[in-house]
């Protein structure tokens, strides 16, 4: 017998419990209460500039079997570039975690894509491949050569792209938190065409207030290890909020749900939450 994900979710959810409701805010603008415990944050530190957290958050649903990963990393200590792997036919993106070299410390997917190209602007080591995407929801991160890391808003893109120096650039939607994080009120309220109740696994990409930055993977948690990849897990507006607790301001989704993958080294060892999706592009972290 086959069950599928309408009827997995109906099984899982009967068991959850009801959260109490707490306050967003949207822009400074209450919204509508939402089921969201986030419990306490267990930190480890795993190299110079870099630390491994993770966090068990209860949403309504499916969502509330969900355990966070989180890599914090200080942009004056590792740098990001970008990884192409295409399959032999050049029909399909290859790219997977294990694809990351043995002298990176960390490796993740990237933003969204379209067959076997990257949506919205791509610079590597300097070559522009794709030109900025357009979408009032996308955002871009941009390195220069000294590895300085900028999140920069559609409306600025075009200037950022004009003034050059960009290193390492790419482009994804939605926003989850920008300004000093206020969570877009599209990805809360069903007006702007995005499904603000889907669940699934996040993957994401955030700057804290002091420059470090954030790397959000959410797996299921209710089938143990082994269910871990199950795209099962928060809303867009419960992430954003996942993230704001956790200090960020500004953070934006990568590409999600089957593709959310994550490697991090720690003593030299590979530590792996693979997704069930090859892509064609991801991010990886290296020491300068």
């Amino acid at each position: 017998m086959r069950l599928g994900r309408r009827g997995l979710t109906a099984g899982l959810a009967a068991g959850a419990s009801a959260g109490a409701g707490v306050l967003a805010l949207v822009a400074g603008r209450p919204v509508a209460p939402t089921s969201l415990r986030i419990g306490p944050v267990s930190w480890q530190v795993i190299g110079p500039g870099r630390e491994l957290g993770s966090v068990r958050v209860e949403a309504p649903g499916e969502g509330h079997w969900t355990q966070a990963v989180i890599l914090r990393l200080d942009p004056n200590r590792v740098r990001l570039a970008l990884s192409l792997h295409l399959n032999h036919e050049m029909s399909a993106g290859a790219w997977t975690v294990e694809d990351a070299p043995p002298a990176s410390v960390a490796a993740f997917n990237a933003g969204q894509f379209n067959s076997i190209a990257p949506w919205g602007w791509t610079v590597m080591n300097g070559l522009e491949l794709r030109p900025p995407g357009l979408g009032p929801l996308s955002m871009a991160v941009v390195m220069d050569r000294a590895g300085q890391v900028r999140f920069v808003d559609p409306d600025s893109i075009s200037a950022v792209r004009a003034a050059g120096g960009a290193w390492t650039a790419l482009q994804s939607y939605p926003s989850l938190l920008t300004g000093r994080g206020e969570i877009p009120a599209a990805i809360v309220a069903a007006s702007s065409g995005l499904d603000v109740q889907h669940r699934d696994a996040r993957l994401a990409l955030a700057e804290q207030a002091d420059g470090r930055l954030l790397v959000l993977l959410t797996r299921f948690d209710g089938l143990g290890e082994a269910g871990g990849s199950i795209p099962f897990g928060l809303t867009l507006n419960e992430t954003a909020q996942l993230l704001r607790s956790l200090g960020a301001v500004r953070a934006v989704a990568l590409d999600g749900g089957i593709s959310a993958q994550l490697m991090v080294r720690a003593g030299g060892r590979p530590r792996t939450w693979p997704g069930w999706r090859r892509v064609p592009l991801g991010i990886i972290v290296t020491t300068p």
